[in-house]
């Protein structure tokens, strides 16, 4: 019981560590911050992660970790690759108020600094081109999709997702949503020989 309510604990302080962090940023954060926002003591906080760069590191692996499981459900889901690209497509982009994309945006800025960080950054990174390279690769070979460089298209629609997510995120009043996934939908679709309607 007690191992259970430590794990259920840790949990807990990881998440709390989330919302602090993406509300106030990774050099703005401190310990102090997170162990108030938790109703905890520093003491407790150090006694489970550390030190506090660890903790950062543990709480933007937890959110990677939700990412990811998101993610398998996509990719183990029935449908065609089509459908698959489409569900893949609405789960990399911002949603609600952003808050994940603020965590990711600011690791990536810190992961310069941090190497714990920059390790779990690119590893999430490599996990998401591999699952839309694979449902490029699909719909490829089963004729629904034509294109002859599948890993270039990987890279580009990655790549826009990543800088178009940024500015909504950052810039909130210069790109709405409903923008972004056109432009995402026509950009995917030159790539994959596709009409931007056949992603809506």
């Amino acid at each position: 019981m007690a191992r259970g309510f430590g794990r259920l604990r840790r949990e807990d302080l990881l998440r709390t560590a989330c919302d602090v962090i993406a509300a106030q940023g990774f050099g703005h954060t401190r310990t102090a911050d997170i162990a108030q926002a938790a109703g905890v003591s520093q003491a407790l906080l150090f006694y489970h992660f550390e030190t506090k760069e660890k903790l950062f590191a543990e709480a933007f692996s937890y959110a990677a970790r939700l990412d990811l499981e998101a993610l398998a459900r996509v990719e183990g889901a029935d449908g065609s690759p089509l459908d698959r690209l489409q569900a893949l497509l609405r789960l990399y982009s911002p949603a609600g108020k952003s808050k994940s994309w603020a965590l990711w945006i600011d690791a990536w800025a810190e992961s310069m600094r941090n190497a714990e960080l920059e390790e779990t950054s690119r590893r999430i990174g490599l996990r998401w081109r591999q699952a839309l390279r694979a449902v490029i690769d699909d719909g490829v070979g089963t004729g629904l999709f034509a294109c002859d460089d599948p890993d270039g298209a990987t890279w580009r629609i990655i790549s826009l997702l990543d800088g178009l997510s940024t500015q909504m995120t950052v810039h909130r009043r210069m790109l709405s949503r409903a923008r972004m996934a056109e432009l995402v939908r026509a950009a995917t679709a030159r790539e994959l020989g596709l009409s931007p309607t056949d992603l809506v």
